[in-house]
């Protein structure tokens, strides 16, 4: 199993190289230029047609704007926004933040032009269930060209990508982390959480595109809407401290983050690549995902649908991913302090390991009480399992932090006696490394940070609505993803592969939380490896015929300009999301 991962490993590197991530912001950078910066026609055009103001009875599709935003909504809204916001804060540091808010900008270029082109190239021959995404786009676009042959490849190509992406990012990342979360707060069992996640997606799922489009209409204003309201809570309790906040996302954005609490530094390097990478797992921005959920939407107008497409990244990114890192930033989770110190009577210090040379472990397998500020927080150390860490410092600088500092992880658990025992890891130094301090910290991780920057304000309140928010946001994204992996399958293989696939999808929320993904690397190089290989099979489909969306966007522009597109009353806000305005 160990070579799968360092197979894994490797791929990613190469796929995520930074010359990839530059490819990635040019290409945002030319359709913002191209578009005339078509964002300010998504945030001001694409809100009223969200409200139902163009929508009209007799257009082909199965659901309108609203519910196919909101589908396509639930797949990006997710725990990308609660744990990937806490992943690239904890990773990089308040500078990350910045380069999520670019990828957010250019990413609703993005968005506008990969819908634009979906929409154009759907199949609508059965109007009540159309058929879109890059694939189709690559097929079609080839086949004006004469190579429709290669045009199938290619889209054969991204489909294998996007179902990779469906199993790992879209599914298997959401079933662990709530399974995760789960266990550590109220200790049910992981394979229970799965089993339940798995019934309730497939009660969803089984029901087709109107189904999905039906409950994400009603789910993602919901989990929305609970979530900001927390985060607003947090932000207000702590309002005093926002502007600093500002000042340390933009000024580490373009500089080192050195070592401080919890925090070991953070190159700026580091910082720009962890928000890319983080920004773009969250708002899908170039994947062609959206696209699929999108060519479900009621419209004769391709554009239109495209504009709608360009608020995603807006509400995923510049929205949600603020308030999650403005709450992680201003509660102090980021750079904690230690939540146990060993004392003068209890001591602590760095041995060698197993006498192995140039390996080293800590001496104390005894984890000291509590402070009192972690009790009030957190309450006395749990009866689940738990991982801590102590801070060292050695010779050599690492590369990603920009600091001597390194962590030395150990296994917790609480015994039958009352005490706490700690099984330390090693780490590998030409020299004995030295203890920073006498402080150990719990490693809280993905979802768990954020849910601990939210206790840190009301105690036990973030316990609970991170629970909640992973649960609700997880789902609607496991429900819209199986979506785009089944319109994948339809391209390979023809409905008749639906079923059989719809039983593997919900399979693989069994298997990942069943103990196959046994540690936070292990996910995070699934969902990079998923995120990545989408990115280098879209971007050149976008490339390739941009142009042609270009063309069109510009001209429903022009008329639009012209006032050529007669509105009407919007329809009220429950037929909207219902949306019975089309029916």
């Amino acid at each position: 199993m160990q070579s799968f991962w360092d197979a894994l490993n490797a791929a990613s590197g190469i796929i995520w190289h930074d010359w990839v991530l530059y490819i990635v912001l040019g290409t945002g950078v030319l359709f913002t230029l191209w578009s005339g910066f078509g964002q300010y026609r998504a945030l001001t055009h694409g809100s009223a047609v969200i409200r139902g103001k163009y929508d009209e009875k007799d257009d082909p599709g199965a659901i309108n704007h609203f519910q196919a935003l909101s589908a396509a909504l639930s797949a990006t809204v997710g725990l990308g926004n609660i744990g990937g916001v806490a992943l690239a804060v904890a990773a990089g540091g308040p500078g990350a933040i910045f380069w999520m808010w670019i990828v957010g900008l250019l990413g609703m270029s993005l968005k506008m032009t990969e819908v634009t082109l979906s929409m154009l190239d759907r199949n609508t021959d059965d109007p009540d269930n159309p058929h879109g995404g890059p694939m189709w786009v690559a097929q079609k676009g080839m086949g004006r060209l004469g190579l429709k042959p290669l045009g199938t490849i290619i889209g054969g190509i991204f489909v294998i990508t996007l179902l990779v992406s469906a199993f790992t990012g879209g599914n298997m990342f959401q079933a662990w982390s709530v399974a995760d979360v789960t266990q550590k707060e109220f200790g049910v069992p992981g394979q229970v959480s799965g089993l339940v996640m798995t019934v309730l997606v497939a009660m969803v799922i089984i029901g087709g595109v109107k189904r999905i489009g039906a409950v994400a209409g009603r789910l993602v204003p919901l989990m929305c809407g609970i979530y900001l309201l927390a985060a607003l809570y947090v932000i207000v309790m702590n309002i005093g401290q926002i502007p600093a906040m500002f000042g340390l996302i933009f000024k580490h954005a373009f500089a080192p983050t050195e070592a401080t609490g919890a925090f070991i530094g953070g190159t700026m390097g580091y910082a720009f690549a962890m928000g890319m990478k983080r920004a773009l797992f969250s708002s899908e921005a170039g994947q062609g995902s959206s696209p699929i959920a999108h060519s479900a939407a009621k419209t004769g107008e391709p554009v239109r649908e495209g504009v709608v497409a360009g608020l995603e990244p807006f509400i995923d990114t510049i929205v949600v991913c603020t308030l999650t890192a403005l709450v992680l930033l201003s509660t102090g989770a980021w750079n904690r302090e230690a939540e146990a110190n060993f004392a003068a009577d209890n001591p602590i210090a760095v041995v060698q390991a197993g006498g192995q040379e140039n390996t080293w472990t800590l001496s104390n397998s005894v984890l000291p009480e509590r402070t009192v500020e972690a009790k009030r927080i957190e309450g006395e150390w749990g009866s689940q399992p738990f991982t801590v860490y102590m801070v060292l410092e050695v010779d050599e600088e690492d590369s990603n932090t920009g600091s001597v500092t390194r962590k030395i992880t150990g296994a917790a658990e609480m015994q039958e006696s009352g005490e706490v025992s700690v099984v330390w890891g090693t780490i590998e130094s030409a020299t004995r490394p030295v203890l920073r301090d006498n402080g150990v910290h719990v490693e809280y991780t993905s979802a768990s940070l954020t849910s601990h920057a939210f206790n840190r304000v009301v105690p036990g309140f973030g316990t609970y609505l991170v629970v909640l928010a992973s649960w609700l946001f997880a789902i609607s994204t496991m429900i819209s993803w199986s979506y785009y992996g089944e319109q994948g399958v339809v391209f390979l293989f023809g409905d008749k592969a639906v079923l059989p696939y719809k039983i593997v999808y919900c399979g693989a929320i069994l298997l990942s939380t069943a103990g196959f993904i046994t540690t936070l690397h292990e996910l995070d190089t699934l969902t990079t490896f998923g995120t990545g290989v989408m990115l280098w099979a879209n971007i050149p489909i976008m490339l390739i015929f941009g142009a042609t969306a270009m063309g069109a966007y510009h001209s429903y522009i022009k008329k639009l300009k012209a006032g050529e597109f007669v509105g009407h009353e919007p329809a009220s806000i429950t037929d909207v999301a219902e949306g019975k305005d089309v029916e």
